[in-house]
């Protein structure tokens, strides 16, 4: 099979050209090809994702930058970009370096699961599928089955004037169950879903076991109260934690936020927010993450970046620019959607750190509230510093013990209320990070992994 190795050297061609004209180049050239499968009880669907490929060429013309794009990946295509950067570059008079330092780093990394999911064959993929659409059938009032399996391969090779080098091929594996529940007109669902880098073993948390238990909550769903309303504590599941470490710390800590002055967080750095217990990342080296990278496209490496420590802001998320500007250094966060987009400062997996509580011990301590699980959405404002996360259902606290579930609810409140809020972090056993996609505004979306374990604080609640 081709790969971008192949066109490296006509890459290499243009890269020389551009280098007698400007004062700094880079090159990211993409591949990527996939498979999704989706069956239900009358209907299997396969969808093989566009096999894109194509390069984004990006010159300093003196004063800003210039881009161009093309999905051509011959050197006839490729030189055609660099006229139309040429021909920027020499309107521009005036000669200066680019802001910030450019990466030189080189590497080589490719992920090699023993099994890829992408060499199992559709067959057997849609073979893997309904098996597990069927294992959720004999649970009473379940109406059908929803089981999507899916692989993503790309490749991504960036180069630059300074000497960067950078290629990487990452996989990505995800599988989502949703059972839907149906009795006197009345229908819920619930889901499971998890991925990450890696291959066939990414989809071993789907058993006949898993799949039973998400039907018997979609269920017990059809006769769950509502949740209560008002401010009460409230304790995140691991997935749910998750997604408030990307809401709370998330796009409010990109530093080109910092720079445009759109995010609350900018004054707060170097503040106490929280108790000291809580610790926010974004680790694009976490292992088999679903948001895990090897390099960003400026070729700066994939790397754990601390957010909150011990409950102080400490740090932000930077590209080569936001860095140069807030005399920090670049922290790997640079990405692009796709050749044809933006780079942007992005997260990768972003998640709190686990504590020392047991998921027992914060149920007792909540005394009276209710348990927030499986995730749904959430939304930020990072310059007002709200935000809101919506679950697919949850389960009542009374007297420290947990009760019977309740239906889809919201929270919502400001970021720092709840920070100061948080009584205590569980364990490392009850630890995950999940899947997810994040734009940036609504466009541009990317992998991006959330996670933690349990979390208590207290927020106001209400039906979603």
């Amino acid at each position: 099979m081709a790969t971008l190795r192949d066109v490296e050297s006509d890459i290499d061609r243009i890269l020389t050209r551009l280098e007698q004209r400007t004062a700094f180049a880079d090159i990211l050239a993409q591949r990527t090809r996939g498979e999704l499968v989706r069956v239900d009880r009358q209907s299997t669907d396969v969808a093989s994702s566009p096999r894109m490929q194509g390069v984004a060429v990006r010159a300093w013309a003196g004063t800003r930058w210039v881009e161009a794009a093309t999905s051509e990946l011959s050197l006839a295509g490729l030189e055609v970009v660099v006229d139309v950067l040429e021909r920027a570059i020499e309107a521009d008079p005036v000669r200066s370096d680019p802001p910030g330092a450019a990466s030189t780093t080189a590497g080589t990394s490719i992920t090699d699961p023993p099994h890829p999911l992408s060499e199992l064959g559709l067959e057997e993929i849609v073979k893997r599928a309904k098996e597990t659409r069927d294992w959720a059938a004999p649970v009473p009032s379940i109406r059908d089955t929803v089981v999507t399996l899916g692989w993503q391969d790309e490749e991504r090779l960036y180069v630059n004037t300074a000497g960067a080098r950078c290629y990487q091929n990452i996989s990505r594996v995800r599988g989502n169950v949703a059972a839907v529940a149906v009795d006197s007109g009345k229908v819920e669902f619930d889901f499971r879903s998890e991925g990450g880098i890696g291959g066939v073993e990414r989809l071993d948390f789907l058993t006949e076991a898993a799949v039973k238990e998400v039907a018997e909550s979609a269920r017990s769903l059809l006769t769950a109260a509502a949740p209560p309303s008002g401010l009460v504590p409230v304790l995140l599941d691991p997935g749910v934690t998750g997604i408030f470490a990307h809401e709370s710390f998330g796009h409010g800590t990109e530093a080109d936020q910092f720079v445009r002055d759109r995010s609350y967080l900018k004054p707060l750095l170097g503040q106490t927010v929280a108790p000291e217990t809580l610790t926010i990342v974004d680790n694009g080296a976490y292992p088999g993450g679903w948001g895990t990278i090897y390099y960003d496209d400026e070729g700066h490496d994939g790397q754990r970046t601390v957010l909150v420590e011990k409950g102080q802001f400490v740090g932000a998320l930077h590209d080569r620019e936001t860095a140069a500007v807030l005399h920090a250094a670049p922290t790997g966060n640079t990405r692009r959607a796709d050749f044809v987009s933006r780079p942007f400062v992005r997260m990768t997996n972003t998640y709190v750190e686990p504590g020392d509580w047991s998921l027992e011990e914060l149920v007792r301590e909540a005394k009276d509230g209710i348990l927030l699980e499986n995730a749904t959405s959430g939304i930020e404002d990072p310059l007002g510093g709200q935000m809101q996360l919506k679950v697919k259902r949850g389960r009542i606290i009374r007297h420290g013990e947990l009760g019977g579930p309740v239906t889809s609810m919201a929270l919502s409140g400001r970021v720092l209320d709840f920070l100061k809020g948080i009584r205590g972090i569980g364990r490392a056993d009850a630890f995950a990070v999940y899947p997810g996609f994040c734009g940036k505004g609504h466009s541009d979306m990317l992998p991006a992994g959330t996670g933690g374990s349990y979390l208590l604080s207290s927020a106001v609640v209400g039906p979603a």
